[in-house]
C-alpha cells in the first residue's frame, strides 16, 4: 500500500463524536495509553455519561469534554476549532428504536453526518473517519439505510473538500463483542433465567472485539488518502456456537427473525467488490466516480469476479472455544 504521511498523534488534536459510547470510550482509552494526543475531545450530548467517564478514570490534562449534539452544526464548529483529526462515532443504532422513531434516526445519522462533514471542512480538519456497519450493505432496516447514506455522504463529501486539505473516509465492520445493545449482554442476562431466545438457528454474523475495532480505525486513519471504505478481515460466528459458548447446557427458544433483521450479513457487496482491493488484513473499497484521482495500492490485489464478503461464506470461523476466549477478553 502506498503510504500517506504518518500521523504523529502526540502533536494532534483529536475529536470523537459519540465519545461516551462503547467505541468512543475504548478509542479514547487506547489513545491515552498508546499515543497521548496533544488534545483529545469527547463530544457527546449526555452530561451524566461525561461525568461518569471523567470520574471513572478519564481525567487527564489533555482531555476535554464538550456537551453537544451532532444535529447542532454551530456547536460542532466551535468544538472543531483547531482540531486535526475527527472520528465520527455518534449515531442512533438500535434497530427497533430507529424504526419507531424514523425522523430522529435521519436527524442524527444523516443530517448529523452532514453537519460533521461541513464543520470539518469549515474548520480545516485534516482527516475525518466515520464509523460504519455491515448493516449499511444492502440495508433492510432504517438504521442500515441511514448508515448507507452517511457512508455515501462521507465519501462524496470529499468533492466539497477538494479545494481544502480535509479528507474523509469510512471504516465498516461487523458486530462488536459485548457492546451496548448487542446480543451478548442479552444472552448473559437470559442465562440467569435458564432460557436463551434465538431468532433463527441458521443465523451468522461477523464478529470482532472492541479493542480490534479501535486499533483498526487508528491504523486506517494513518493510511487513508480520502474516499476509501476500509473493511477488516474478521471471522464469522454461528449464533448457535455463541449460545454454546455462553451456556452449553441451557434451553433455547426460537422466536423467528425480527423485523429488519437478516439471516446473514455482508461487509462488501458483489457490486462494490469490482472497485475493491484486498490486503493481508483488510479490504479497501475505492470511489467509483470518474472525477476521483485513484491512489496507487501496490501491495493489493483485485477481488475475483462475483466476490462478495458475507458472514455465511467467510473463510474464517470462530469455534466455541475461541468465542469463549473473546468473551473473557471483554
Amino acid at each position: 500500500m502506498s503510504m500517506p504521511e504518518s500521523v504523529n498523534w502526540s502533536e494532534k488534536s483529536v475529536l470523537v463524536t459519540g465519545g461516551t459510547g462503547s467505541f468512543g470510550r475504548k478509542f479514547i482509552a487506547t489513545q491515552l495509553k498508546n499515543h497521548s494526543p496533544k488534545r483529545l475531545i469527547v463530544f457527546s450530548r449526555d452530561e451524566l455519561k461525561q461525568h461518569e467517564m471523567r470520574t471513572g478514570g478519564f481525567d487527564r490534562p489533555n482531555l476535554r469534554y464538550f456537551i453537544g449534539d451532532v444535529r447542532d452544526g454551530e456547536r460542532l464548529r466551535r468544538a472543531m476549532a483547531g482540531v486535526d483529526i475527527v472520528v465520527h462515532a455518534a449515531a442512533l443504532k438500535q434497530v427497533p428504536a430507529c424504526e419507531y422513531n424514523p425522523f430522529e434516526a435521519v436527524k442524527t445519522n444523516i443530517l448529523g453526518t452532514q453537519n460533521v462533514i461541513e464543520s470539518a471542512i469549515d474548520c480545516g480538519v485534516e482527516k475525518v473517519m466515520a464509523i460504519s456497519t455491515d448493516k449499511a450493505v444492502n440495508p433492510v432496516n432504517l438504521y442500515g439505510a441511514t448508515k448507507l447514506c452517511a457512508e455515501k455522504m462521507f465519501i462524496q463529501g470529499n468533492a466539497y473538500a477538494a479545494g481544502s486539505g480535509t479528507r474523509l473516509s469510512c471504516c465498516r465492520y461487523g458486530n462488536v463483542v459485548g457492546s451496548r445493545g448487542s446480543v451478548v449482554p442479552l444472552f448473559l442476562k437470559q442465562r440467569e433465567t435458564g432460557t436463551l431466545t434465538v431468532t433463527d438457528k441458521r443465523m451468522t454474523r461477523f464478529w470482532l472485539t472492541l479493542n480490534y475495532g479501535v486499533n483498526f480505525v487508528i491504523r486506517c486513519i494513518e493510511l487513508m488518502h480520502g474516499g476509501e471504505v476500509f473493511v477488516p478481515k474478521i471471522p464469522s460466528m454461528r449464533m448457535m456456537d455463541l449460545v454454546a459458548a455462553i451456556a452449553s447446557d441451557i434451553d433455547v427458544e426460537f422466536i423467528g427473525i425480527r423485523p429488519g433483521e437478516k439471516l446473514h450479513e455482508a461487509l462488501i457487496s458483489e457490486d462494490e467488490a469490482r472497485n475493491s482491493f484486498e490486503f493481508e488484513d483488510r479490504f479497501v473499497v475505492t470511489p467509483t466516480h470518474p472525477w476521483w484521482e485513484q491512489p496507487q495500492w501496490p501491495d493489493s490485489k483485485p477481488l475475483p469476479e462475483g466476490f462478495a464478503y458475507t458472514s455465511d461464506a467467510n473463510t474464517e470461523w470462530l469455534s466455541v472455544e475461541e468465542l469463549r476466549e473473546l468473551l473473557d477478553q471483554e
